[in-house]
């Protein structure tokens, strides 16, 4: 049995990796902002194997409260999942949200940090922390718009890229996921995967890295993806 903690397990792929990771027989720590209903029906089912912990991101002292609140808990596999869309316009060259950008760096390139931070003394060597990313990210990407997400799933990417390096001799793990185009809220009703699939495939992949492989952006199926 493992003991997993996920960010943004209210719903869309942090939910579903809750949901597969307590059918696995696993402990989880579901790291939310606010629970949804599915969530604590899943709890309320689990067992006691899934507890619910109040965090938000995006907000320092709420990630310290949120830490402190699963009690030193011994951490295999963190899961960095909770993200905004960020703001997206025809006119974004034109206009830019400045506070929306600063929002959306703040809950997906300062958070993911934050929250390792404050999970770092419970983590050990073999413990895995595995970052949910985007293929927007990638500088093969070949579509414009979406700048505030793409830039901050790009500088996600390279910072993690350097935890990893910094990490490596306390043996702990660092990955990278694009999880695929996914049937979420965020992803639409007529994105190519379901939240099923892709949390399947993120679990396999997350299983299978290694401290030689620390670092690198994958594919929720386990191909590499380019950078």
């Amino acid at each position: 049995m493992a003991t997993v903690a996920i960010t943004g397990a209210a719903r869309g792929i942090g939910l579903e990796l809750a949901r597969q990771h307590v059918e696995a027989g696993d402990r989880v720590l579901a790291l939310v902002r606010s629970a949804s209903d599915k969530l604590n029906d899943l709890a309320a089912a689990s067992g006691g194997k899934l507890t619910v912990h109040t965090m938000d991101v995006g907000d320092d002292a709420s990630v310290k409260a949120g830490a402190a609140s699963t009690a030193g808990e011994a951490i295999d596999v963190l899961y960095n999942v909770a993200g905004v869309t960020g703001p997206s316009s025809e006119k974004e060259l034109e206009v830019a949200d400045w506070k929306a950008w600063d929002d959306t760096f703040n809950i997906m390139v300062y958070g993911p940090l934050r929250v390792l931070q404050g999970f770092l003394p419970q983590l050990h060597s073999g413990s895995k922390v595995i970052n949910i990313t985007s293929q927007l990210a990638a500088s093969t990407w070949p579509y414009g718009g979406f700048y505030a997400y793409a830039g901050a799933k790009a500088a996600l990417n390279r910072m993690m890229r350097s935890v990893a390096i910094d990490l490596k001799d306390r043996g702990i793990v660092i990955g990278l996921v694009h999880p695929g185009w996914v049937q979420t809220d965020m992803g639409g009703e007529g994105a190519d995967i379901t939240p099923q699939e892709s949390a399947a495939g993120i679990r396999k992949v997350a299983a299978d890295w290694t401290l030689e492989t620390s670092g690198d952006f994958l594919k929720w199926n386990g191909e590499p993806h380019a950078w």
